[in-house]
């Protein structure tokens, strides 16, 4: 499906990428970690055709500058920077359909589930909505078409709980028609999602290891939280995950994705000192999975 071959690419003096050499086949869901400055961002842009550069860069055996047209057709895309696009929303989405022959009324069902109504904000400026609607707008766009290829950089930023939700549910159903690059920073917000893990550092590939394929991205947690006392912060953050204060103020319930698991224990672990007891079990009640936090 996608093919580096001795890819390297300058900036004036500085070699950002060094002969990467690279293949991702259908059905790999591909974490691309690394901090800041890695590469990562700058492979991302060759894969699109965005850069010239030495070596050679294949998708489906055609090459991203030489036939742009053709390759772009099997991308969805979701940069980490939304573009300011001065576009109302009703027309990007026709013209972003147009462009691979897609249905826009697919577009803005995928951005119902997310939880933004496209057909309201139809005449709204793209560059005037929120960070969170943009987010869920260019997901609808990259999903709401069939790409053979999804590349996201940093997707489930500005996202709330329900939406990272619905993101992990369309996720799925794709996982085994298209290949997958999920660019981040941290492993731990992409753990979940994928098979594999390609860790980029100063431009060249330092790990590629594939990682266990069990995780069910459709799957609900439902979680209890115990504080030792009420905390405002703790009550504040927990509020932030659609969580709610039960009889007792120190006890809160509420319902997670569970590829979201590893981002909400991290979450917690920054209140660690208030954790007195903590619950996870499957949304249905069938299997109990975490224990009491002293």
């Amino acid at each position: 499906m996608i093919e580096f071959s001795g890819v390297t690419k300058r900036f004036r003096r500085q070699e950002v990428l060094q002969s990467i050499d690279l293949r991702i086949e259908r059905g790999q869901r591909v974490a691309l970690v690394g901090s800041n400055g890695a590469g990562k961002t700058t492979l991302i842009r060759c894969l699109l055709g965005e850069y010239t550069h030495q070596g050679q860069v294949l998708i489906d055996g055609e090459s991203p500058r030489e036939h742009r047209q053709s390759v772009l057709s099997k991308i969805g895309f979701v940069p980490q920077l939304p573009p300011p696009l001065r576009m109302p929303v009703g027309q990007l989405v026709r013209f972003s359909a147009s462009l691979c022959q897609a249905d826009p009324e697919r577009m803005q069902a995928v951005a119902d589930d997310l939880g933004f109504d496209a057909r309201r904000y139809r005449h709204h400026p793209f560059f005037k909505l929120s960070g969170g609607q943009k987010q869920k707008l260019l997901i609808a766009i990259a999903l709401g078409r069939d790409s053979e290829l999804l590349v996201m950089d940093e997707p489930a930023a500005n996202l709330d709980p329900e939406a990272r939700h619905q993101l992990f549910r369309l996720l799925a159903e794709k996982q085994d028609k298209a290949a997958m690059l999920i660019s981040s920073h941290r492993l731990d917000e992409v753990a979940a999602l994928v098979n594999r893990v390609i860790e980029m550092d100063q431009g060249r590939i330092v790990l590629d290891d594939e990682v266990a394929d069990s995780v069910d991205m459709t799957r609900l947690l439902a979680v209890v939280v115990i504080m030792t006392q009420p905390e405002d912060a703790f009550a504040r953050a927990l509020s932030e995950w659609g969580f709610r204060e039960l009889a007792d103020p120190c006890h809160w319930s509420g319902t997670i994705a569970g590829p979201d698991r590893l981002r909400f224990l991290g979450m917690l672990s920054r209140y660690a000192a208030l954790l007195a007891g903590l619950e996870m079990s499957e949304a249905a009640g069938s299997a109990t999975e975490a224990s009491d936090v002293a």
